[in-house]
């Protein structure tokens, strides 16, 4: 589960809670007047000590639906002991068991899985046996199945007995006797449901449904256009192994945002406040050498016009004015073109399609800002003292490459994550600092270019 990470009112009245001396049972009846997302809270704010005495006051069941909404959730399963440790991974979530797991030593993660309860054990492995970027890694398996060949009476009494371990029960799921999937039932129709009424009558059998193997970002466009409370999971048999809840989702889709978002800044993986600055620096220092040399390669373009500037020394004021917008509006294209990717699968007609209206809403606002920044830098040039020739020619040439450096920034912040996407790298890649650095080349080389041709070969101004 996802923990909301700001301290409330509540959480630092159960730190104080925690922090007095009234009796265990006493601590216990109050804590559960409180929420299990408000005391994950308050464990941040209390010290290790503090937390141990919690550990010990609380039963396992408890703890476990606490540190599920915990986003520290490794560092306090650490503190407690073995025995601890087994009893309350025996009450999380399969794929919260499996993510901590994965924190631990190899020695340590063995040794608890060999603790623990054959049906957990055998669920953990399960999950464990997925990449960590495929959807199997963060099902669940806590859901209700029944035969295809049950009445509604048997239906109801699998419903009754599973629902004592599984408590998603919203929506019941049907496979054969190989454990194929068949169709879904709605806990409201299998109540409702006369005793002699066929269980196939009320079985929905267009149920949405996904592989375990596919990645989790291709899943999530499906997931989202479905508002089921649950989605099973199936392996390459298309026998029933998992869901995926709609808690579930919302983690995926947030971590997946997560992602893209560090990604935009040209990282490899979000950070976060307790990450080792060793380790910050290791991820952000690959792209940054890379924007180094793209960076020097601007520079070495701008010192061949090194010429026009020396002759034309007022050319150089408008060069920021010129990279700045370049840059917003390739970030502008950038922005809409991943969010269409992420959203849809695109066919190659559509993604045409959006080239063509990015490149049209440049060009349009090209049009409009290089006409207002021909009449105003102009303007300005004139109540300078420049003559009105020498200053509208050259806020005519600022107009004239921003319109061009503006469309091209949009083709650039366009086509870079479809051509991504295309050779199977994520488009988010395609970030914000690579899309800045190609579009300042883009815009140095036009404002540069035109200025030569047409003030220097064309005008003939000095």
């Amino acid at each position: 589960m996802a923990a909301n990470t700001t301290a409330t009112g509540y959480s630092l009245e159960i730190a104080e809670l925690i922090r007095s001396n009234l009796t265990p049972k006493r601590m216990q009846e109050q804590l559960s007047s409180y929420h299990e997302n408000d005391i994950a809270l308050a464990l941040d704010l209390l010290n290790k000590t503090e937390r141990t005495k919690l550990y010990q006051i609380l039963d396992s069941e408890a703890l476990a639906d606490i540190l599920e909404y915990s986003d520290h959730i490794a560092e306090y399963v650490q503190e407690l002991s073995i025995r601890k440790k087994v009893d309350v991974f025996s009450r999380m979530e399969t794929s919260d068991v499996v993510d901590v797991l994965r924190h631990l030593e190899k020695g340590e993660r063995e040794t608890l899985i060999d603790l623990l309860d054959p049906e957990v054990r055998s669920d953990v492995k399960l999950l464990s046996s997925f990449d960590e970027d495929e959807i199997g890694s963060v099902m669940s398996t806590n859901y209700i199945v029944v035969s295809d060949h049950a009445s509604v009476k048997e239906a109801m009494s699998e419903l009754v007995r599973q629902a004592a371990e599984n408590d998603n029960i919203s929506t019941i799921y049907v496979v054969d006797q190989y454990n194929i999937f068949y169709g879904a039932i709605d806990l409201k129709d299998l109540i409702i449901a006369r005793e002699g009424t066929d269980l196939k009558g009320i079985m929905t059998c267009s149920y949405p449904y996904i592989y375990a193997r596919a990645s989790i970002e291709d899943c999530i466009p499906q997931l989202r256009d479905y508002s089921e409370d649950s989605i099973p999971v199936l392996d390459n048999d298309n026998k029933l192994i998992g869901v995926i809840t709609a808690s579930d989702l919302v983690e995926v889709v947030g971590d997946e945002l997560n992602e893209d978002y560090a990604k935009f800044a040209g990282l490899s993986a979000e950070e976060d406040l307790e990450e080792p600055i060793f380790l910050s620096v290791k991820k952000r220092l690959p792209w940054l050498f890379i924007l180094l040399g793209m960076g020097l390669g601007v520079s070495a373009t701008v010192g061949l016009f090194e010429s026009i500037v020396a002759q034309l020394p007022v050319i150089m004021c408008f060069q920021s004015l010129i990279l700045d917008m370049a840059g917003n509006v390739g970030t502008q294209s950038l922005a809409v073109a991943i969010r269409v990717l992420m959203d849809k699968q695109l066919s190659g007609k559509q993604k045409l399609a959006l080239i063509i209206k990015e490149s049209r809403v440049g060009l349009t606002n090209g049009l409009i800002l290089g006409a207002l920044s021909f009449l105003i830098i102009g303007g300005y040039l004139v109540l300078k003292g420049n003559t009105v020739p020498f200053a509208f020619a050259v806020s005519g040439c600022l107009g004239t490459a921003m319109v061009l450096a503006m469309l091209i920034s949009s083709l650039s912040g366009t086509i870079i994550p479809i051509f991504f996407q295309k050779i199977g790298v994520d488009p988010a890649v395609a970030s914000g600092p690579l899309i800045t650095t190609v579009n300042d080349l883009v815009a140095v080389i036009s404002y540069y270019g035109l200025s030569w041709i047409i003030l220097i070969n064309i005008m003939q101004l000095p």
